[in-house]
């Protein structure tokens, strides 16, 4: 007979909190569930935001957290599971780090929760209860890990590159239009 072991229920533990809340999360983005804006309100949401086009923005965060939340939720491809979470969750860092780090005030806290924790479960890896367990680690070796995580990376950047430049842009377009010289450009 085999014991549980404690490491492994603390892995599936924590899979289960952070994927059940991702998957939640992502699917008031893409299906309007529990109170969300669905597709078209989270487009709108996202184009206010700086992510530009909104609705590809919003279909990819939608798809980040809830696929990225479900397979941390299966222990299945974990690396790249948790590298997903992790470059979704930068997108959401940059919206709230005007803020500051605490929730209550706007801040950062939350996405930085969940990225962390994902991104130490791709390191980790899922343990033993687990879908990756089940079919023999098959989807879960080191280098898919570290291209996952890279890519993860650069895709993230990209993203909060163009976002930050939208925001710039938008700012300025402001600047000008309250110093008069909006329709001299």
């Amino acid at each position: 007979m085999t014991c549980l072991n404690r490491k492994d229920l603390g892995l599936l533990a924590l899979r289960a909190a952070v994927g059940g809340v991702l998957v939640a999360h992502g699917s008031q983005k893409l299906f309007g569930w529990f109170g969300g804006g669905g597709l078209e309100g989270t487009a709108q949401a996202m184009e206010h935001m700086g992510f530009e086009p909104g609705r590809q923005s919003a279909i990819a965060a939608g798809l980040g957290e809830t696929g990225g939340g479900a397979l941390l939720l299966a222990g299945l491809a974990t690396p790249a599971a948790g590298a997903i979470v992790a470059g979704t969750m930068a997108g959401a860092i940059s919206v709230h780090a005007p803020g500051g780090f605490f929730a209550t005030a706007g801040g950062f806290e939350y996405p930085a929760v969940l990225g962390t924790c994902g991104l130490a479960l791709g390191v980790a890896g899922a343990g033993r209860y687990s879908l990756d367990h089940l079919v023999g680690h098959r989807f879960d070796g080191a280098g898919l890990g570290v291209l996952a995580f890279v890519a993860s990376a650069l895709g993230a950047a990209a993203v909060v590159t163009r976002r930050q430049d939208v925001v710039r842009r938008r700012e300025a377009r402001a600047a000008d239009e309250e110093a008069g010289i909006g329709g001299l450009s």
